[in-house]
C-alpha cells in the first residue's frame, strides 16, 4: 500500500499480489447441450438465391453444424461445396447475423453467411438429401411453401421483409464490411432505361446527374419483394413495403419521378453531403450517385425495421457513400456526422405538418432542403433555399408521401357529421365548434356558380393551397358515404370553410359533354348551409375567381407559384413581411400570392334550393 500526495489531493494505491500463469479452464467434461451451424446465401448473375428441395419436402438454404473449432465463414464454404458442388473462398464469405432459437429444447446458434463470389457448377452431390438445387427469384419468396425455419430467418436476415409473417427468433445483426454483390436479369436493365426515359421524358429529369442515377442504381434491389415490373413502375408508381395494422401505408419507395424532381431540386454539386430524414436506401443511393465519389449521405429514421432493411440493402446493392442511423429524424442528424458549416443539402422523404428547426439548422447558409410540406390537408415538395433564419421557397410540386413517425406524428383533429356520413378535417390548427351544424346540413342549401370552368385533367393543386393559405376557417370536407346532403361522391373531399352554425364547400358541375375528354368541362359551383351560408358562398367564390385571374393566368393551365418564407416559431409579427400568415408549432410561414392586394371580381349569379332539389355533382 501507498499513500501519494498531488497538490494536496491525497489518495491510495492498493495492490494485490499478482496471479501468474492465466489460463482458461473448464468445469468438467462437456456434454453436447447445443448445436452451432451456418447456413450460406448464395446468388446467381441475376439476383436470384440458392435453394434446394430436400427430401423433408422443403426449401433450404446450404449449411450444416459447424465441424470443430472450424469457423463460421468456413463451415458456409464447405457445406455449400458438399451439398451443390459450387465452390468458394472463405474470403467472399461475411457472417452477417447471428440467429438464435430453442429447438426441441436445445439451444441453436446459426450464422448466416453471405456469399459474395463463387464458381463451379450446380450439381446435386447429396441426393439422398436433397431432390434438386434452383435458384429462386427474391421475390417469389412470398409464395414458394414450406421453407425450413432457420432458412427463412436467414433469408430474411439478408432481405428483410422478402418473407412475410415469420416466427420469432433472437437476430444479432454484426456490423461487417460487404462489398456490393452484383447480379440482376437483363429485364432489370431493359425496365429501368425505360422508367429513366419516362421521367426524363416528362421534364423530372434535366440534369445529366439525375438521368445518370435513375439509369444506374438497381432499384429493384431495393424492393426485393415485388416484382420486376412492380417495382419499376414505368416512374409513376411508388412501391409499399410496410403497412400499419389498419393496411395504411408506412413505408414505400417512391414513385421515380417524385424523386427525380426532388432531388433536382437539391442543386448537389460534387462531393456535397447531404441529410436525409426517412430511410429506404433507393432514394439515398441515387443522391449518392449525383453527388459521386467524394459526396456522403447521411439517412436517418426511426423505425429500427426500415434501418436494418436500408442497411442490409446498401450492403447488397450500395456504393458505400450512405451512412444509416437509427433515430428520430426531427432531431436532425447526430452532431458528430454535421459536416462542418453544415451539410449542402437535406431531403424528408415523409409528410411534414411542420419544419422542425434541427432541419434548418444544420442546413449550410445557402443550402437547398426539399421536403412534402402538408398544408390545409394537401401536400407539396417544396424546395427551399437557406438565408440566414429564414427559408425561402423556390418551388412547388404537388405529391403525397407517407406520414411521419416521429416526434412531429400527431392526429389531425377529424369531427364526424350526420351520423359519420360526413367528415369535417382541421389539418392546421385546433377543431373549431360544430354545434348545431348538423341541424344547418338539414336544411335549406344555397349554391354560388363561380364561373370558373375547367377541363379534364385540369390541376387543382394551386386552388387548394391558394384557398387553405387565404381564406380564415378552412378546412376540408370529405364524404364517407355516397348521396347525402352535399351530393360530394364516396370517398372524396372539397375545400371548406367554416362559420357560426353555417358551412360552405367547393365542388364542381359538369357543364359541357363530349365524346373525347378534352371535349368536357366543368364549372365551380360553392355549396352552403346555414346562417351564414351564403355570405360563406360568396367569400369562398370570390377566392375560386380570385385564384382564376392571378394564380391560374392564361388558358394553358400554368400557374403562379407565391412567394414563401418560413420564419423560426417566436419571430415578432412586426419583422414578418406582409403576406397571408399561416402558424405552425414550429415555424411561421408567410404567402404572398400574385393580386392578393388587388380587388376581387364580382360575384356571379346565385341560386337558393331546397335539399332535395339538388342535383347531383361531383366534388
Amino acid at each position: 500500500m501507498e499513500r501519494l500526495d498531488a497538490d494536496g489531493l491525497a489518495f491510495l494505491v492498493l495492490r494485490d499480489p499478482c496471479h501468474t500463469a492465466t489460463r482458461a479452464v473448464e468445469k468438467g467434461p462437456t456434454t453436447g447441450h447445443a448445436l452451432t451451424g451456418a447456413l450460406a446465401v448464395v446468388t446467381d448473375v441475376a439476383g436470384r438465391v440458392l435453394l434446394g428441395r430436400s427430401r423433408r419436402g422443403m426449401l433450404e438454404l446450404p449449411g450444416g453444424k459447424s465441424d470443430g473449432p472450424e469457423d463460421f465463414a468456413a463451415a458456409a464454404v464447405r457445406e455449400l461445396a458438399e451439398e451443390t458442388g459450387l465452390i468458394a473462398d472463405p474470403a467472399d464469405a461475411y457472417v452477417v447475423t447471428m440467429l438464435g432459437d430453442d429447438i426441441h429444447g436445445i439451444p441453436r446458434l446459426t450464422a448466416i453467411v453471405r456469399i459474395t463470389a463463387w464458381s463451379g457448377t450446380l450439381s446435386n452431390p447429396e441426393p439422398d438429401k436433397f431432390a434438386r438445387w434452383e435458384f429462386f427469384d427474391l421475390h417469389t419468396l412470398a409464395c414458394a411453401g414450406a421453407v425450413f425455419a432457420p432458412a427463412a430467418l436467414a433469408l430474411d436476415a439478408v432481405w428483410p421483409g422478402v418473407i412475410p409473417d415469420l416466427p420469432p427468433a433472437l437476430s444479432y445483426p454484426l456490423a461487417v464490411e460487404q462489398p456490393p454483390v452484383p447480379g440482376e436479369p437483363a429485364e432489370a436493365v431493359r425496365l429501368r432505361q425505360a422508367m429513366a426515359q419516362t421521367v426524363i421524358e416528362g421534364g423530372w429529369a434535366p440534369s445529366e446527374a439525375v438521368q445518370g442515377a435513375l439509369r444506374s442504381v438497381p432499384r429493384h434491389r431495393f424492393v426485393p419483394e415485388a416484382s420486376l415490373v412492380a417495382a419499376y413502375g414505368g416512374g409513376d408508381r411508388a412501391v409499399t413495403t410496410r403497412r400499419d395494422e389498419t393496411g395504411v401505408s408506412i413505408s414505400s419507395v417512391s414513385a421515380a419521378w417524385l424523386q427525380a424532381d426532388m432531388i433536382e431540386g437539391l442543386r448537389l454539386e460534387p462531393s456535397a453531403i447531404v441529410f436525409e430524414a426517412g430511410s429506404g436506401g433507393y432514394n439515398a443511393e441515387l443522391i449518392a450517385h449525383v453527388a459521386g465519389p467524394e459526396g456522403r449521405v447521411v439517412t436517418v429514421d426511426t423505425d429500427p425495421w426500415v434501418v436494418r432493411r436500408t442497411r442490409r440493402f446498401l450492403a447488397e446493392a450500395g456504393s458505400g457513400r450512405v451512412t444509416v442511423i437509427e433515430a428520430d429524424a426531427t432531431l436532425g442528424a447526430p452532431a458528430r456526422l454535421v459536416p462542418r458549416g453544415g451539410f449542402d443539402a437535406g431531403v424528408i422523404t415523409y409528410n411534414c405538418r411542420d419544419i422542425v428547426p434541427a432541419w434548418r439548422e444544420q442546413l449550410a447558409e445557402g443550402g437547398s432542403l426539399v421536403l412534402p410540406l402538408e398544408l390545409g390537408g394537401y401536400t407539396w415538395a417544396i424546395t427551399f433555399e437557406r438565408r440566414g433564419e429564414v427559408l425561402h421557397a423556390r418551388r412547388f410540386t404537388y405529391c403525397g408521401f407517407v406520414r411521419d413517425q416521429g416526434q412531429q406524428a400527431c392526429a389531425v383533429p377529424v369531427v364526424p357529421l350526420l351520423d359519420g356520413g360526413l367528415t369535417l378535417r382541421f389539418d392546421d390548427g385546433v377543431a373549431a365548434g360544430t354545434k348545431g351544424l348538423e341541424e344547418a346540413l338539414r336544411g335549406r342549401r344555397h349554391e354560388v356558380a363561380t364561373g370558373v370552368t375547367m377541363g379534364a385533367g385540369a390541376y387543382f393543386g394551386s386552388l387548394q393551397l391558394y384557398a387553405a393559405t387565404t381564406l380564415p376557417g378552412f378546412c376540408r370536407l370529405r364524404a364517407q358515404q355516397d348521396g347525402g346532403v352535399t351530393a360530394i361522391a364516396k370517398g372524396r373531399d372539397a375545400p371548406a370553410i367554416l362559420g357560426d352554425v353555417s358551412l360552405a364547400y367547393l365542388t364542381y358541375v359538369q357543364t359541357r359533354h363530349g365524346e373525347l375528354p378534352e371535349d368536357e368541362e366543368w364549372e365551380g359551383v360553392v355549396r352552403s348551409f346555414g346562417e351564414q351560408g351564403p355570405q360563406l358562398a360568396e367569400q369562398l367564390a370570390a377566392t375560386v375567381r380570385a385564384w382564376d385571374r392571378h394564380v391560374r393566368a392564361g388558358d394553358d393551365d400554368q400557374h403562379a407559384d407565391p412567394v414563401l418564407t418560413v420564419h423560426p416559431a417566436g419571430t415578432p409579427d412586426h419583422l414578418l413581411p406582409a403576406g397571408d400568415l399561416l402558424d405552425k408549432e414550429r415555424s411561421r410561414l408567410v404567402f404572398r400570392w400574385p393580386g392578393r392586394n388587388g380587388p376581387l371580381p364580382a360575384p356571379a349569379r346565385c341560386t337558393d334550393t331546397d335539399t332535395a332539389a339538388v342535383t347531383t355533382g361531383g366534388s
